[in-house]
């Protein structure tokens, strides 16, 4: 098999609105009540994927949900008509971008049958995401059909929350390496729920039949959560032989660092020191929500929003990152700016997968001429903004779901999804 890394980005979906649902996402309810540009998020996300394709990286796509979903009010005795307003907010979410919280995937090297095991996120801990692992499900059991080279797991069963790859990490020395597997979860986060539960990441470790002896369980400190660090990957990302975080990211960094310099002694730790970078501006800029790479020369690079640049200390810092000699040499900056609006950095809007491309469905891979098409879907049937008032009309819901309609038979997926 040909291992390598895939990026499936969550494409921004035609119902992109600020209603601030997220509680600890600072910038969710910051900006809750403004107008939204569903268009320009959208095609801001496609063209990411291409400097992603540009720098010789895999890259795939997950698709926008129903929205409203109709399916989830009727559980709740109602439909998008009658639904009051914060009900039809919750139902109308374009939350599956993020795409980090799709779900967990180990890579066959470091599992058990030699399969790359993935399971859907639950994300109990938030009304207008925990509708979403039916219509995720249902995408990753498309896309990673070959049983012979997957497992695609249901949730984990509430009330332990699991809010997928935004809570994990993996260090490996190649595609092929086994690899470390870095569960990382909360226990308080003062005004704001700790999202990720620890027996919901015990679970998706013995589900994926990993070594125990090269998992790790490590908590988020209180203080990242409290700041706004609402998962891992607002305050740390790994990929590699790297780990880059900020010096407040854990409960207990010292005892992390050691085990983790225990099963792999190779690390190399990158941590960004708390009295250079605040948490504050590290959260604002969304630093540690970046994409951290391994490009096909071998070297390693940093994907980030153009708010690092926006934000001095950030930029300073990066800049002598750059200069030294650490692992990290490279810097490239997309525009977000969208997404960051609703809380989601490139890291957010991307799930990354080690696997061999030919096992997994087309449909779902994507290449420059594909994004041409998607993104003249875009342009035809996306809304150019959605204000709050927008999210009652009948008329927005029609748009949204022929806009998803156009979507999928672009992509020859019909209404499998």
């Amino acid at each position: 098999m040909q291992l390598t890394e895939i990026n499936f980005d969550g494409i921004v979906g035609p119902t992109h609105n600020y209603a601030g649902l997220s509680l600890g996402n600072l910038a969710a309810t910051s900006n809750a009540g403004q107008t939204s540009q569903p268009r320009a998020a959208a095609l801001q996300g496609i063209a990411k994927m291409r400097a992603n394709i540009a720098l010789g990286l895999r890259q795939g796509v997950f698709l926008p949900h129903r929205r409203p979903d109709g399916a989830w009010l009727e559980t709740l005795g109602t439909r998008a008509e009658d639904a009051d307003a914060a009900l039809l907010a919750n139902a109308l979410s374009a939350s599956p971008m993020w795409a980090a919280n799709a779900a967990t995937v180990s890579p066959a090297p470091d599992t058990a049958d030699a399969r790359c095991h993935l399971t859907v996120a639950n994300l109990v801990t938030m009304p207008h995401r925990s509708h979403e692992w039916q219509g995720t499900l249902a995408q990753l059991r498309l896309a990673f059909h070959s049983e012979t080279h997957f497992v695609v797991h249901g949730p984990i069963p509430a009330p332990f929350g699991d809010e997928g790859a935004a809570n994990h990490m993996r260090l490996a020395a190649g595609h092929r390496s086994p690899g470390i597997e870095i569960f990382v979860y909360g226990e308080k986060g003062g005004p704001f729920p700790a999202r990720q539960h620890v027996e919901a990441s015990r679970a998706v470790a013995r589900r994926h039949q990993l070594d125990p002896g090269r998992v790790l369980f490590v908590a988020q400190s209180e203080e990242a959560i409290a700041a706004g660090a609402f998962h891992n990957d607002v305050v740390a990302v790994a990929d590699g032989r790297v780990l880059f975080a900020h010096e407040q990211a854990f409960a207990d960094k010292d005892r992390f660092y050691a085990d983790l310099r225990r099963v792999m002694p190779d690390v190399e730790i990158v941590e960004v020191p708390a009295n250079r970078v605040s948490l504050a501006d590290a959260i604002r800029s969304y630093l540690f929500n970046a994409q951290l790479v391994t490009l096909p020369t071998g070297e390693s690079a940093l994907i980030l929003p153009t708010e690092a640049r926006e934000t001095p200390a950030v930029w300073t810092w990066l800049n002598e990152m750059v200069a030294g000699n650490g692992p990290i040499r490279r810097i490239e900056l997309v525009d977000v700016r969208e997404s960051m609006s609703n809380g989601g950095g490139p890291a957010c809007l991307r799930l990354r997968v080690v696997a061999d491309p030919a096992t997994i469905d087309p449909r779902f891979l994507v290449d420059d001429a594909k994004l041409d098409a998607i993104a003249a879907v875009i342009a035809q049937h996306w809304p150019d903004t959605i204000a709050p008032s927008d999210l009652a009309s009948p008329e927005l819901w029609k748009q949204a779901a022929e806009a998803r309609a156009a979507l999928l038979e672009t992509l020859g997926l019909g209404e499998l999804i």
